[in-house]
Order: C-alpha cells, then structure tokens, then sequence
C-alpha cells in the first residue's frame, strides 16, 4: 500500500530499510562492545571496584538500547506487515522513543567520565571540566524533553517536527566531544619534558584523545546534518543507533589500552608494575588499600612534570621513584615522604635504576 497523499516524501526505502541497515551495523558494533567488555574482565580482574561497576553499567545499557532498537525494527516489519500505514499513521512505539532517551544516558556517562580525566590532568581546573559537564547534563536535559514530548504526540510524521530539542540535544553532545578532546590535548602536552621517549607516550595518548572525540563527534553531526537535511526517512535514526554504542567503545577501549601504551598495567597478569627507563620522568605510586591504581584511565602510574604531588602527603603515601633529576644536586623543598615498605605485592621495590627519594 502506498503511503498517503501527505507522506508521499516517505518510502520503505528510507524508512524501514535505512532502520534494518542501521540496527544491523548496531548489532555489530554491540558485538564489538561487549568483546571490549570481555577484554577488560580478564585482562583488568584485579581493577578498582568503581571502574569494574562502571564498565557493568554501561554493557547492561547498551544491552537494554539494543534491545530497543530490536524491537521498534520487529514491531514495524513483522507485527505491522500487513499493515504498512502504521508506519505514516499509527501510533509510535514506545522503543523508539526510550531507545533515545538511553542512548543520551550511555553517552552522558561516558562524557563524565572522561570529564574526570580532564579535571584530574589540569589540576583541578573546575572552569573546564564545569564546562564539560554542564553541556553533558545540559544535553541530557534536553534528551530527556523529547522523550516527554515524543510520548505526548501520535505519530513519527508529528515526532519528526520536534527539531530543534534533536538539534540542541546532538549540538550539544557535539560541543562536549570537541571540548572534552581539544582540553586533554591541550593539557597532555604540558606533560611534554623534550625527551624521546617521554614525548613518545605524550603523543600516544593525545592521538587516543583525539581520536575519541573525533569518532563520536562526527556521528553526531552526521546524525544533525541527516534529520535536518532529509527529515523525511529515518535515515538518520540509522546513524544514531550507532552514537551510545560508539561512546561505550571509547569507554572501553580507553581502559583496555592502559597496558598497551605504557607497557604496563594493573591487570591481573601485570600485578607487579613494570618501570622502564623514561628517562628523567617522575613516576609515582599511590599504595591505595582498595585499588590498584590512580584516578586517571591510562595511569595504573602516573606521569607527572613535578618532584611531588601535592596529593601525595599522607602518611601512608608512598613512594616516590625519580629517574634522576635533571637538575644537578637537585633537592626538594620540603622532607620526602616516610613510609615502610608495603608489604602487597601490588607495590614492589622499584628497580635497581630508580633511586628513591
């Protein structure tokens, strides 16, 4: 049956079929997620709780989304093939609409995450990270509009004109990403000591940021530019299946890497850290009760441009491994840390090249 006079614009083509295309990329793109997944679990058994919870939360989302996305194809292909107007007049269903709504939620948190890291790599900088977070949540709030709004109409054709809540709440994830991305360039590069090596791993994990945000940040504005350009076919709705699903990736991927761009890491077959000579780069080592490594994803340890970070104070902080300074007889300002030696084997005497200070 064709589609009424005032929905000649819509054909299966670009409705149903761009919608089969897309959950079928999404569905591999899911399989690629929860591969990451399984990656992480075994390679990162002995992970701090948070990061494990966090990783859990985010495969049961996605799962959840995908599932949606499952059944808005089911529904309009199988349960309405006799009937081919459901897709112009009947009402819409309902997965549709909460599949948006958590694919906003997976990618809110993801953002907040990396917001963290962006806030722990510019010493605390709340304008920034304020920044960062407040475009998360702020597209989150308008996610959340439309599926309100969405559920109070009838039909796709009537979803189809909320565009500006769909324009802000992608713009806005947009602008996340760029921020997020340009602000860990931008701070990565401080870390920067003129030494082959150091610069080496400075580069690595600014290509990664960039690469992260770049990714999501372009689906984004594909998404954007697809629903405004042609908002007659659900062309777009392909391409934003994929949008969480990419934000879990990055996720996951970025854990995952830990121990491949350093070489070393906290998982269960690296307990013991392993310390190459980066030449006059200060390594330091939280002995942390609960976790097995600094607040920061790529660091199980922590490359700083100082002699002593502030955090490090405590009584039971620590130890501090220099390789040497390049200040001749440099010494600090103020008496290094006294603790015994821990007994964990999470935190090993550093080699014979490291000298503790």
């Amino acid at each position: 049956m064709p589609p009424p006079p005032q929905f000649q614009q819509f054909t299966f083509d670009n409705t149903l079929g761009a919608a089969l295309i897309g959950f079928s990329v999404s569905t591999l793109v899911f399989g690629v997620v929860l591969t990451q997944a399984w990656t992480y679990y075994t390679r990162f058994s002995s992970d701090s709780r948070w990061y494990r919870i966090l990783v859990a939360v985010v495969i049961l989302l996605e799962s959840v989304d995908q599932a949606f996305i499952a059944h808005f194809v089911y529904h309009y292909l199988v349960s309405e093939v006799g009937h081919p107007e459901a897709v112009f007049l009947g009402t819409t269903t309902w997965s549709i609409i909460m599949q948006q709504a958590l694919g906003s939620v997976v990618g809110t948190i993801v953002k907040c995450v990396f917001a963290t890291r962006v806030y722990r790599f510019s010493e605390r900088n709340i304008w920034i990270t304020g920044t960062i977070l407040l475009f998360s949540l702020g597209g989150l709030g308008v996610a959340f509009s439309f599926t309100v709004r969405a559920f109070q109409l009838g039909t796709l054709p009537e979803v189809f004109q909320l565009q500006t809540l769909v324009n802000t709440s992608l713009a806005l994830s947009t602008c996340t990403d760029f921020i997020t991305a340009a602000a860990l360039c931008v701070y990565l590069r401080r870390l920067r000591t003129g030494h082959k090596d150091a610069d080496s791993l400075v580069r690595t994990l600014v290509r990664d940021a960039i690469n992260t945000g770049s990714v999501t940040s372009a689906v984004s504005l594909t998404t954007v530019l697809l629903f405004n350009f042609l908002p007659k076919n659900f062309i777009f709705a392909s391409t934003y299946f994929l949008l969480s699903k990419l934000y879990a990736v990055s996720l996951l991927a970025t854990l995952n890497s830990r121990r491949v761009v350093r070489g070393r890491g906290t998982d269960k077959n690296g307990g013991s850290t392993d310390y190459p000579a980066r030449s006059q780069i200060h390594v330091m080592t939280r002995s942390l009760q609960d976790d097995t490594e600094t607040n920061i994803f790529h660091l199980g340890t922590r490359v700083v441009p100082s002699m002593y970070d502030p955090d490090m104070s405590s009584p039971q902080t620590q130890w501090q491994y220099a390789y040497p300074s390049p200040v001749a007889d440099f010494k600090p300002g103020f008496p290094p840390p006294s603790a015994a030696s821990p007994s964990s084997s999470l935190y090993p005497s550093p080699p014979p090249r490291f000298q503790a200070v």
